[in-house]
């Protein structure tokens, strides 16, 4: 059964949820801080200023709204009075093109678009300062849905898909994790690296830290330093969540480990091997790990690290596997469109990751996608195992492994290391039929605007010849 159901949620009340999950508590209370506190009460009068806002532009409840804000606190205000108001709001990605930007407001409709004025920010600040507009748009459409949340999916496989949660959704997934009871409680702090535009940011840390009264901290700048620094700039229990990369950065800082620091936790993609060990030698800390989607939010876990490479179900999540993939039990399609059965049927989510479950413990634990299983010359070959291994040899900073006619494999790799020294390490951890024909260097591997690596044949391609230190 889907969680919000079982908590007998229902469809809530159109704007009443923010008001009792996410505003509540005392004035005073230092809930946010980018640069400096903002209290509860701060926010409060903010929201409401973005309300009277959006109500100016003709936002009513079951309007549509698209924010394309980078990370500030306008983000959390506009989006706050958006849903207060009972609007069906998507989030658009600042980091976008101006033409992206433009194709996804057009396959949205939004009636009101929130952007950017006027930024005070770098690409390397974690928030910016922010002074953005709410614009009608006169050919934007009305909700067709009765969702709250509308995101596009972070496209590392192929094209977005149109996802959406309605408000008992969001919620029932804050309940979800007040169910964990290994996440942070009141009192602590968590200092968020992920983005607030997807879902662990969004969900797990935003919103997770209104709804159960954590503070919420956001680094001036997203550098080792920078993160350790706000880390260090409290006596709080501090977490920090983000994705495997920002692991992998802390893993090689230089900088005091802070004594706040109680743990690490990660989500996104699969961590690659030596990584939770790095962290722990650091800083002495766990590093975890969550596994979910953006259709469900949080679905498994292993918080402390001490189930890998398993995790738990979280509560209320039902799990299957069928032809080796994970399906999740879930009521409806989250998808805004035409249904695709290879994605969602019969009640169930097709995760499209390959997956086996533990009948003795129901312990999941998560193989890679179900597409990295390739057949070559008749015989099996896991493509994640190949990118683990290859991915653990010593020189070798980011991986990712394909496979078109041939395994092929595309690598940044540190100083001094050499394509031929790769192969050779992997002639002696993998059988010839499972090695890359072709090693690809490239100076650095693209990412998604979530952190993950980009696993479009096209695009890595595109990116030979065109990055300093790239083979051509």
């Amino acid at each position: 059964m889907e969680h919000s159901a079982a908590l007998g949620l229902g469809r809530l009340e159109p704007g009443a949820w923010v008001d009792t999950e996410l505003l509540s508590g005392d004035d005073s209370d230092e809930c946010l801080w980018l640069g400096g506190p903002v209290s509860r009460g701060q926010l409060r009068g903010l929201v409401s200023q973005w309300e009277q806002e959006l109500a100016n532009t003709g936002l009513s409840p079951g309007g549509t709204v698209a924010l394309r804000l980078p990370p500030s606190l306008t983000f959390v205000a506009s989006l706050l009075a958006a849903w207060r108001i009972g609007a069906q709001v998507s989030l658009l990605d600042h980091r976008l093109t101006r033409y992206e930007a433009d194709q996804a407001v057009q396959r949205l409709a939004p009636e009101v678009l929130v952007e950017p004025t006027h930024v005070v920010g770098s690409a390397m600040r974690g928030y910016a300062d922010v002074v953005a507009a709410a614009t009608a748009r006169p050919d934007g459409s009305p909700a067709q849905t009765p969702h709250a949340l509308v995101q596009l999916s972070s496209g590392s496989t192929g094209p977005s898909k149109v996802i959406a949660r309605t408000a008992a959704d969001v919620v029932g997934e804050l309940h979800r994790y007040d169910s964990l009871g290994e996440y942070p409680r009141g009192g602590e702090r968590i200092v968020l690296l992920a983005s607030m535009v997807h879902v662990l940011g969004l969900v797990g840390g935003l919103l997770y830290s209104l709804h159960a009264g954590l503070q919420l901290a956001i680094p001036d700048r997203l550098t080792a330093d920078g993160i350790l620094g706000t880390v260090a700039a409290s006596e709080r229990p501090t977490i920090v969540l983000g994705v495997p990369f920002h692991a992998e950065l802390l893993a090689a800082a230089t900088a005091p480990a802070p004594q706040v620091l109680t743990r690490m936790v990660v989500a996104g993609e699969l961590l690659r091997p030596g990584v939770a060990e790095a962290v722990n030698a650091r800083y002495g800390v766990p590093l975890g790990t969550m596994y979910g989607m953006t259709e469900l939010g949080v679905i498994a876990t292993d918080l402390f690290g001490k189930l890998r490479p398993g995790y738990a179900p979280a509560p209320g999540m039902d799990l299957r596997v069928a032809d080796g993939e994970l399906l999740v039990r879930m009521a409806a399609s989250p998808y805004i469109g035409l249904v695709d059965p290879t994605r969602w049927s019969d009640g169930w989510l097709h995760t499209r990751d390959a997956a086996t479950i533990d009948v003795r413990t129901g312990l999941v634990t998560i193989l890679g996608r179900l597409d990295s299983q390739v057949s070559v010359g008749g015989l099996k070959v896991d493509l994640t195992e190949v990118e683990q291994t290859l991915g653990a040899l010593p020189g070798v900073d980011e991986a990712v492994v394909l496979y078109d006619v041939a395994i092929e494999a595309y690598v940044a790799l540190r100083e001094g290391t050499t394509v031929p020294g790769v192969e050779a390490a992997l002639s002696e951890r993998l059988a010839a039929y499972k090695r890359p024909r072709e090693v690809h260097v490239l100076a650095r591997l693209p990412r998604t605007a979530t952190g993950k690596i980009v696993r479009d044949r096209r695009v890595l391609r595109a990116q030979l010849g065109s990055q300093p230190g790239a083979d051509a």
